[in-house]
């Protein structure tokens, strides 16, 4: 199941004498956080904070947030992790939260049955994201890019590849090739 309420940031100091705070976003850019009015100090989403001003400066976004008006007022925030409501969010078609793609099971596109193990991380570098796949103890690395990744489905938790030839040894799923 999905969750509601994603992690989008962490609090990491104080901006200047006025209430605001610096953030460390856990999105693909700065700009993503200014979309949001509204952001949560807890994954349920019941303590929900309005946000008043919101600006990338650099790799941070610095905030203010209602009712946070002195440096001594954002500096008690500090270390505290911030929530999206993923209603609040609009992703283009292909696009994917990373939190809802861990943990999903990585499926042959072609072989529906044939699984190639579970997705435990997304890194981006910067052309495309790579995926890490983990199967018996043993982690792979595929290219997210639209000729491997087929289809994704987050509802249930599953993932469509093609890979590249070689990614993947022939020990997936028990085969073993006797040459």
């Amino acid at each position: 199941m999905l969750k509601q309420y994603l992690e989008i940031g962490q609090i990491v100091s104080t901006h200047g004498i006025k209430g605001e705070v610096r953030v460390n976003p856990w999105c693909d850019t700065p700009e993503f956080m200014k979309k949001f009015k509204t952001l949560y100090f807890d994954a349920n989403g019941n303590k929900a904070v309005k946000i008043t001003a919101c600006r990338p400066h650099g790799n941070v976004v610095i905030i203010k947030l209602d009712g946070i008006d002195t440096v001594e007022d954002a500096q008690k925030l500090r270390n505290k992790t911030l929530y999206m409501n993923r209603d609040d969010a609009k992703l283009k078609k292909g696009d994917w939260f990373i939190q809802d793609l861990i943990g999903c099971t990585v499926y042959d596109a072609d072989e529906k049955t044939k699984t190639y193990g579970t997705l435990t991380d997304v890194a981006e570098t910067g052309a495309n994201d790579i995926w890490f796949i983990e199967n018996n103890g043993k982690e792979y690395i595929i290219p997210a890019i639209k000729d491997v990744v087929i289809n994704v489905d987050v509802e249930n938790e599953s993932v469509f590849i093609r890979p590249l030839k070689g990614i993947f040894d022939e020990e997936v799923n028990g085969d073993k090739d006797e040459d």
